[in-house]
């Protein structure tokens, strides 16, 4: 049984898509900044007894583009993927490096990871602030690439948002693979 490739809203061209394990970290790295951008920015107001939970928990945790896609977006598109990139790695080693020389101590419940370092205000204050800094970067670069896509979903309507979002049957074929009809 050959699957048949989905069409476009123009009706005129196949649609790749990627594979169930991009499309999974994509939306998994999606949900992971999401929940730790959301518990970065509210850990100070909450209550004292679980707040050193959630900060715990905040700090642990370029495509191939459609023939018809726009000169402007192919130029754009391989930069902004690897500035979310390493933004998604940059971004939480210097909270933990913040963490540590704010003198706290991981504290898992289970078990408790003690660096031992004393706070010093001389190295926290500014990689505290850097870490917010690339922090509503990545949030920034994350929200233009959403609004891109929808960009390309609603009005381009050529079928880039479709080439990541999680598969439906006949939704078409996994980049990359050769796309055949009966």
């Amino acid at each position: 049984m050959t699957r048949q490739p989905a069409r476009s809203a123009a009706g005129s061209k196949a649609v790749e898509r990627y594979g169930a394990g991009a499309v999974g970290f994509h939306w998994t790295m999606f949900l992971l900044v999401v929940v730790v951008g959301i518990l970065g920015l509210l850990h100070d107001s909450w209550p004292k007894r679980t707040q050193a939970f959630w900060i715990n928990v905040h700090v642990m945790l370029p495509p191939l583009l459609p023939s018809e896609v726009s000169g402007l977006s192919r130029r754009l598109s391989a930069p902004v993927h690897w500035t979310l990139y390493a933004l998604m790695f940059i971004t939480p080693i210097v909270g933990v490096v913040t963490f540590i020389w704010h003198g706290r101590i991981f504290d898992f419940g289970l078990f408790r990871l003690d660096f031992g370092v004393p706070s010093n205000r001389a190295v926290f204050r500014p990689t505290e602030d850097i870490h917010g800094y690339l922090a509503y970067a990545l949030f920034a670069l994350a929200g233009m690439h959403a609004a891109a896509a929808l960009w390309h979903h609603f009005f381009m309507r050529n079928g880039v948002l479709g080439r990541m979002w999680p598969m439906r049957e006949g939704a078409g074929t996994p980049v990359g693979e050769n796309i055949s009809a009966e």
